[in-house]
């Protein structure tokens, strides 16, 4: 599953290129709009087992995440804060990420997704291809990356973060 904006620095060409070489082995479902759109509806039309969904609903994307075996996120660009990645943790699904920027530091590489470098191809497709040899592994993953949710991402961890942040700096001010 990928779930994003559909442009050049998203990593979209290497996605598909990616599936392209995969040849159909593994289904892929695109969720999201954007300058390339045409090219992915081009490339769903062409590409076995790549469907093209355009945009969806939030509790949609939800519940296509609890259903992906795992999410990519191929950005070829440094990105701040990896939210889509949480998101798929908290349906403990794991995320298979280029090594760039912040889904690649909350990524746990081996234990809650794996990492490839950004813009190879090949390295993607040989990622893809080593989770779907691995299954006892990616459910490991899949329970790791809920548990990643769990540890650091719920409202309430949040919440418990924030007064830790407070009661440091006030204890600081005294």
């Amino acid at each position: 599953l990928y779930v994003g904006r559909l442009s050049p620095e998203k990593g979209v060409r290497t996605l598909l290129r990616a599936w392209e070489r995969l040849g159909g082995k593994v289904p892929l479902k695109i969720v999201g709009d954007g300058p390339l759109a045409e090219e992915v509806r081009g490339a769903a039309g062409r590409l076995p087992g790549v469907e093209w969904l355009g945009r969806k609903a939030q509790e949609e994307v939800y519940a296509l995440m609890g259903d992906a075996a795992f999410l990519v996120f191929p950005s070829e660009s440094y990105e701040t804060f990896g939210r889509v990645a949480i998101e798929a943790f908290a349906k403990g699904t794991p995320v298979l990420a280029a090594d760039i920027g912040a889904v690649a530091e909350v990524t746990d590489h081996g234990r809650t997704g794996l990492l490839f470098r950004p813009g190879d191809l090949e390295d993607l497709a040989a990622k893809v291809e080593w989770l779907l040899a691995h299954p006892t592994e990616l459910a490991r993953m899949r329970k790791e990356a809920r548990a990643e949710y769990e540890a650091k991402y719920t409202a309430a961890r949040n919440y418990e973060q924030l007064i830790a942040i407070y009661h440091e700096i006030l204890s600081k001010r005294l």
